[in-house]
């Protein structure tokens, strides 16, 4: 049975690439931002002292927090196991705050060790995790509040050819101001999709409670399997209301950067949790999330960068699904040498060790498309030394 918990990990350098931004399929937008001509990744490399790497995707945008309180942890610390070496990571951000982007730097370097750690086993992620298959199910995802009728029909059509039984698009047009066109184009979207396909919709937080409820109402025939982040993720107590109040699945999660607030949206009726393990102090938060709803009885899905997502989402309950926002995330697939495959509406995982995801970097060099690059060392990076305030 493999376990990470007392494998060590000398770590001896660090890189980070950022990749050329990938031009999306077509351009999306949602509620508040976009439209989004294209997506890009930026990759974090992990290199311990045998020369075995773990990769993972990261903020690229954090700089300061790497230097300041992870790397000279991560440079500095040898001969200590997983645990201890995690619980450095983690602790050395409380003054940041374990609700943003400090935390999801510390998951996403955690994402890299158990890369690291699976790759010395020679194993998938997926199967260091104790998963017991190799298919994962994927659910569409898309329908900018920007696409015309006819984009949105060539997407779902896409969708539905590719073996998808659910499909989820965006409302809140107009920064929530076109509530009679979101209704109609909800509407479309499920005379398209037919009785058998389910339907999720996205506000991306724009409405009030009142509104999001109004917006309930009015979809309330096109039989919606889920209504994702309808009004703002910390107004909690705006989301029990709602939760009482609308039939309707709410579903929260995408928005947090902890696993520990995830029990106060099962309390408040929330009944969709949307971890994203990117987002997340961990593999093991996103895991705590991941059991708390198999407990609780709601529904589990993730998305986030989904050919990464895939190996994780293994573990889970065979019924919960990887969203794959095919419109920008497809792109960066050039830049893969090998990736799970889209089959059947379902993600099937290489077999390779570590990740699902091998990143072409002879490629990427060549055909000049790493845009950023940054190395470190314990030569070039300093102890570990508490800092009051970054």
């Amino acid at each position: 049975m493999y376990t990470i918990d007392h494998q060590i990990f000398n770590i001896t350098s660090v890189q980070l690439r950022e990749l050329e931004p990938a031009m999306a399929v077509t351009p999306i937008q949602d509620a508040t931002m976009g439209p989004f001509p294209s997506f890009g990744l930026a990759l974090i490399t992990l290199e311990d002292e045998n020369g075995f790497i773990g990769e993972a995707p990261v903020y690229s945008s954090y700089i300061n927090i790497l230097e300041n309180c992870l790397l000279p942890i991560l440079l500095h610390s040898h001969h200590v196991s997983y645990h201890k070496l995690y619980h450095q990571l983690y602790w050395s951000i409380r003054n940041e705050g374990f609700r943003g982007p400090a935390s999801a730097l510390v998951g996403q370097i955690d994402l890299a060790l158990h890369d690291l750690a699976a790759r010395r086993e020679g194993v998938p992620l997926h199967r260091f995790l104790h998963a017991e298959r190799d298919t994962v199910k994927m659910y569409g995802s898309g329908g900018g509040t920007n696409y015309t009728l006819q984009e949105l029909e060539q997407e779902v059509d896409r969708f539905m050819k590719a073996g998808v039984d659910c499909y989820k698009m965006k409302v809140g047009k107009a920064f929530g101001t076109m509530m009679g066109e979101d209704a109609s184009r909800v509407k479309f979207v499920r005379s398209l999709l037919g009785k058998d396909v389910r339907l999720a919709v996205d506000a991306n937080q724009i409405w009030s409670g009142e509104q999001a409820l109004r917006f309930a109402d009015m979809i309330a025939a096109a039989d919606v399997a889920w209504f994702e982040e309808p009004i703002h993720s910390a107004a909690f107590e705006q989301i029990g209301v709602l939760c009482s109040q609308t039939p309707l699945r709410v579903s929260f999660g995408e928005s947090e950067r902890t696993s520990r607030l995830f029990p106060t949206l099962v309390t408040l009726g929330v009944r969709h949790l949307q971890p994203v393990p990117t987002h997340l102090g961990g593999v093991n938060e996103w895991k705590e999330v991941r059991d708390l709803a198999a407990k609780s009885g709601v529904d589990f899905s993730s998305g986030g960068y989904s050919l990464f997502t895939a190996s994780l989402m293994a573990t889970a309950d065979e019924a919960c699904e990887v969203e794959y926002l095919y419109s920008i995330m497809s792109g960066l697939e050039r830049y893969f040498s090998v990736c799970p495959e889209w089959k059947n509406g379902c993600f099937v995982l290489p077999d390779i060790a570590g990740l699902p995801v091998r990143v072409d970097w002879d490629y990427c060099r060549s055909a000049d498309k790493i845009v950023k690059q940054y190395y470190w060392n314990d030569q070039n990076v300093r102890k570990y030394s508490p800092i009051v305030s970054l």
